[in-house]
């Protein structure tokens, strides 16, 4: 998570800035943490604000929250509009962890039912955060069990399932190692698709009983599912510029896929 939080100010009315100043602050660090979590893990706009909004209910505080694709700012008050404090944060790139998603839905609500205090948020946050992910070959192994499972519904063989399995492991595999090397996010994309669609091509252009199915569902790991459905999502509840922005993002994603698979096709020309 990225850490550099540039806060934009933090004013208090009437006295100097006492301890609630500095518990409006807290919170209001907190609430930007959570809502960067959210949208790296992949939540639309509408339940970033529905969760930052019903966190700031149970300590009965005010906020506005301006989202972008690439940072969040945040605005807090009390309800006598005696402390401010507004804080901006860039947010690290986007990704799918719906474990965070949940667990963080989930805090929200017992925050609200149950009274948590901004010591019980941080803890839980911190825990969420530390959740180990799934080990790599577990990664590989299951994507690669589901484009084979594609291939099938899509009609391929047995043989062509295993063509596929092979292919989206191999895919996957050097998208992996692109984002471990920190290459740009779309380059990745478009070397998952090309090492991929190679493996695939290779089999339908020198194999024997391997149709198309294998070669066109090789890809199917890298569509931009979750971009999309969000760029819908934020379009539909008015939240137009993260909408477009996001549907921008999927079709660069869907531009780097085809840009692969074709050059595969070249290679042997399909």
């Amino acid at each position: 998570m990225p850490n550099n939080s540039v806060e934009n100010g933090a004013t208090a009315t009437g006295e100097a800035m006492g301890h609630s100043g500095r518990d409006i602050k807290e919170l209001g660090k907190t609430l930007l943490q959570i809502g960067t979590l959210l949208m790296t893990s992949g939540a639309n706009s509408r339940r970033i604000r529905t969760t930052i909004d019903r966190i700031s209910e149970a300590f009965e505080v005010s906020t506005e929250l301006l989202i972008t694709h690439r940072a969040l700012m945040i605005t807090i008050h009390d309800s006598d509009e005696d402390y401010h404090h507004s804080s901006l944060k860039r947010t690290s790139p986007h990704g799918v962890n719906f474990r965070m998603l949940s667990g963080i839905s989930r805090m929200s609500w017992r925050v609200l039912d149950e009274g948590w205090s901004l010591r019980q948020i941080n803890e839980e946050v911190g825990r969420l955060v530390a959740l180990p992910h799934y080990h790599r070959l577990v990664i590989l192994l299951m994507v690669s069990l589901a484009g084979a499972s594609f291939c099938r519904l899509f009609g391929g063989s047995w043989l062509d399932m295993l063509v596929t399995f092979g292919a989206t492991f191999g895919g996957l595999f050097i998208r992996q190692e692109t984002v471990k090397r920190n290459f740009n996010p779309y380059l990745c994309i478009f070397f998952g698709a090309f090492v991929a669609s190679l493996i695939a091509g290779g089999f339908l252009k020198f194999g024997e009983g391997i149709s198309e199915h294998a070669l066109a569902t090789s890809v199917l790991f890298l569509v931009p599912g979750v971009p999309l459905i969000n760029s819908f999502s934020d379009l539909i509840d008015g939240n137009i510029m993260n909408g477009i922005v996001r549907s921008v993002n999927g079709l660069m994603i869907s531009f780097a896929i085809a840009l692969g698979l074709l050059l595969a096709m070249l290679v042997f020309q399909l």
